[in-house]
């Protein structure tokens, strides 16, 4: 994964900003305190840990690319901006009042150790935030259509809603609410499925450039194909049919929100 997002890292910013709407779900949830002191957990460049941080609070930013840790030192230098990893964070045991996981379990190497690592350094009380999606959900996405190769392995290292669960709860948190997120065309962070409504959105190189699927699950020739197929129904007007097949109700990301007990 280090490896992976310090190739990524190069050219993320261009892409990947912090959206509004998502930024304020995830400081409901957290509801950060002034004296706070919270975690943001695969933080990238740090897009959402700066804008949370804005909101209230005092962030840390853990993540295991370099690249990714010298661009978001580059745009907070308030912030404390660490290398690490889910699974072994180096801090202090019931350290913080809060956690962030936006985009990033599916990333971790092993998801029982890292909800275990997390539990530790939380606070009694405190409340962990995981933006994600499900198998299940992606299922969804028109872009299996286009791309199914691509899908089915991304969908294969997402983990699934019971195992997040299950885990969880071997770490000893608790779920205490989940929302569902579904797309809307004005998202400014342009994650796999963000161009739901907007299609020509995966034509632009940097776009794909910074989907962690395309960038690295693809192979080549299937996503030269899907393009072309795409570009094809787009003109065809066939397009508009995919997508209303794929239509569901599950939502297309999801908000997980769990605490360590009292």
């Amino acid at each position: 994964m280090k490896a992976k997002y310090d190739s990524i890292g190069i050219q993320y910013n261009q892409t990947r900003k912090a959206d509004k709407f998502l930024v304020g779900r995830l400081a409901y949830y957290l509801a950060p305190e002034k004296d706070g002191i919270y975690l943001d957990i695969g933080c990238g460049t740090g897009n959402y840990t700066i804008a949370l941080q804005a909101v209230n609070g005092k962030f840390t930013g853990v993540d295991p690319s370099e690249e990714m840790i010298k661009k978001a030192r580059s745009g907070n230098q308030d912030i404390d901006w660490q290398l690490g990893t889910a699974e072994q964070t180096g801090f202090p045991s019931d350290w913080f009042d809060g956690v962030i996981a936006s985009l990033t379990i599916h990333h971790w190497t092993n998801l029982e150790t890292a909800f275990v690592e997390m539990a530790r350094v939380m606070k009694r009380g405190a409340k962990m935030v995981i933006f994600t999606s499900t198998p299940e959900q992606m299922k969804g996405y028109w872009l299996n259509h286009y791309f199914p190769e691509m899908l089915v392995d991304s969908m294969r290292q997402m983990p699934s809603s019971q195992t997040v669960r299950n885990s969880l709860k071997q770490a000893g948190l608790k779920i205490v609410t989940k929302e569902p997120y579904h797309i809307k065309p004005d998202l400014q962070d342009l994650f796999l499925y963000s161009g739901k409504f907007d299609p020509e959105l995966y034509f632009k190189p940097e776009v794909r450039s910074g989907i962690s699927s395309f960038a690295d699950l693809a192979n080549a020739e299937e996503v030269a194909k899907g393009l072309e197929k795409l570009r094809q129904d787009i003109e065809s007007h066939e397009f508009t049919q995919v997508a209303k097949s794929f239509e569901n109700k599950l939502g297309d990301y999801l908000f997980i929100v769990a605490e360590k007990p009292v």
